[in-house]
């Protein structure tokens, strides 16, 4: 029945009201995934990210229920529980939402991928050699959508393809061709899903993005705005300087071109006379 709450008991009841304090009183809540991840390894994380996150774990029935009361206080909260997933648990921080997945990223080690997980993304294949000789493995890749061809006597990848979508089951088949090829797509650690903050619910895919990539277009953008405002006119505190270079530059090579004789070009002028002079006399002598 929609808008139903199930009765639940005392020690589960203090647990939903101490999740529903944290998820209305911390600036940044993100879901991960602990699916797969070894105890050993998630005690090593609490202890190097102790002081920057604090981690929460109960059943998902509970995070629900939690989540379901905070979302009367602060709007949009509750959309998280479309990303509980596989083993999840609940993170807060006073982080930005970026900082903090950079920092869970920091933590991480690569793993083969095993028959029966779940693809916690989307796991690729990327172009390139290989060191398979031609034979019945062409078909095997072609079986999960690899596109191959023969270069130099060995197999190579001819594009980058997609193998297995997030949130699904990993076959036995992929798996083991993925560890033939090398490819270690699973990584053993905190997989955050997704965050929120103000409001807003932020994806992995998001937050997932090349820092050099986005660097070097802001610094591409930023460029080619300044020299448009430039040749436009445009003037402001960072580009009267250029401005005024720029007419400064183009009243010289106007002035130049007509022979309007200047302190600044006077010598060009008669340098520009003299080889003019030179070349007729040359060309009459010619004649001559």
């Amino acid at each position: 029945m929609e808008g139903y709450t199930p009765k639940i008991g005392g020690d589960r009841k203090k647990t939903v009201q101490q999740l529903t304090k944290l998820l209305t009183s911390s600036p940044v809540i993100a879901v991960v995934n602990l699916e797969n991840l070894p105890t050993r390894q998630l005690q090593k994380i609490r202890a190097n990210t102790r002081d920057k996150i604090q981690l929460f774990m109960t059943k998902k029935r509970l995070m629900k229920l939690a989540l379901k009361d905070a979302d009367k206080a602060v709007k949009n909260i509750g959309q998280l529980k479309d990303y509980l997933r596989g083993m999840p648990a609940l993170l807060f921080t006073k982080d930005n939402p970026f900082t903090l997945f950079k920092m869970l990223q920091t933590n991480k080690s690569n793993a083969p991928a095993k028959a029966g997980q779940t693809a916690p993304f989307d796991i690729y294949v990327d172009e390139g050699p290989t060191p398979f000789q031609p034979g019945p493995i062409i078909g095997e890749l072609g079986a999960i959508g690899i596109k191959t061809a023969v270069e130099n006597g060995k197999i190579a990848i001819k594009e980058r393809s997609l193998v297995v979508k997030e949130g699904e089951v990993i076959k036995q088949n992929v798996a083991e061709l993925l560890t033939r090829l090398g490819v270690e797509p699973m990584e053993v650690g905190l997989n955050l899903t997704a965050a929120f903050e103000n409001g807003e619910i932020l994806e992995r895919k998001v937050l997932d993005f090349d820092e050099k990539e986005y660097t070097d277009r802001l610094t591409a953008c930023a460029s080619q705005s300044f020299h448009l405002m430039v040749n436009l006119g445009m003037v402001t505190e960072g580009t009267v300087g250029a401005i005024i270079g720029k007419a400064v530059r183009d009243a010289r090579n106007l002035a130049l071109a007509e022979d309007i004789i200047t302190s600044d070009n006077i010598d060009s002028i008669i340098g520009k006379a003299v080889r003019t002079a030179a070349m007729l006399q040359q060309a009459t002598s010619e004649e001559v």
